[in-house]
């Protein structure tokens, strides 16, 4: 008798063991497909992607993910089934597809420990007031190939022509000339040295008396209005900067990689 309780005491303890292997199993996966467990870290792993990507994984997303998860792996088992994941052509392709994983990881683990400080934005933001500083020009111009016929356009606006017209009609510059000329707002800097002593030299509404020739052909200025330069706030072009100097550290950081490897 006490043979025969011990029996049904040690087939218990496996019952309840089968079962509590079974939930665990569960617990860890999706789902069993065709016998195969399909871990739960697949799914995980998309997760991840979509709040990467800025999308947010609702309980109605997490159900489109086991669904896709599940659909993965029953494809998976059918390709497996074909031979198709021994092919070269499989190989090359699951390697180029490593490749890019790793390096992703690569990056992203840069960026976590080489952030781009706020000090380094005001700095790169004191560079850039310093450097588009002071006065701003609007002009015109009139772009043409020959110096005599600037002058003969020269002649006519003292005659009372107007210079949009003839901007229009002959300019070289079309991006100006169907705009009358007009080269709206910009610093000395943003023209060729020609160009621009000639403008700065200009009183508001005057218009150049000789042709100003640069290497682009000859130029008739007219200078509409001067003003202290136009410069964004800080806060409004901290995140531009901020994203240009994470771009620019991590163009060095793959720079600094190709330099140091022994490529023969």
């Amino acid at each position: 008798m006490k043979l025969l309780k011990l029996q049904k005491s040690l087939r218990c303890i496996l019952i309840l063991s089968a079962v509590s292997i079974g939930i665990n199993s569960f617990a860890q996966n999706i789902a069993i497909v065709n016998g195969k467990a399909v871990p739960k870290s697949r799914a995980e792993a998309l997760s991840q992607q979509l709040i990467r990507s800025g999308r947010p994984v609702t309980p109605e997303v997490e159900g489109q993910i086991k669904e896709e998860v599940i659909a993965r792996e029953i494809f998976m088992q059918e390709a497996q089934k074909l031979g198709l994941d021994s092919s070269p052509d499989f190989k090359d392709q699951m390697e180029l597809a490593r490749q890019t994983i790793m390096i992703r990881e690569l990056f992203m683990q840069f960026q976590t420990k080489n952030p781009v400080t706020d000090e380094e934005i005001k700095a790169e933001y004191d560079k850039f007031i310093a450097a588009n500083s002071g006065k701003e020009y609007h002009a015109r111009h009139i772009l043409v190939e020959k110096e005599d016929q600037a002058k003969s356009i020269i002649a006519s606006l003292k005659k009372g022509a107007k210079f949009e017209d003839i901007a229009k009609k002959q300019s070289k510059d079309p991006g100006s000339g169907a705009k009358g000329g007009d080269l709206d707002w910009a610093a000395p800097t943003n023209f060729v040295k020609e160009f621009s002593d000639a403008m700065v030299a200009l009183k508001k509404g005057q218009t150049t008396e000789q042709p100003v020739k640069t290497q682009f052909g000859f130029h008739i200025i007219r200078l509409e209005d001067v003003r202290e330069a136009q410069v964004p706030k800080f806060e409004d072009v901290k995140p531009q900067i901020s994203q240009q100097l994470q771009q620019l550290k991590m163009n060095n950081y793959q720079q600094d990689l190709r330099s140091k490897a022994k490529i023969e």
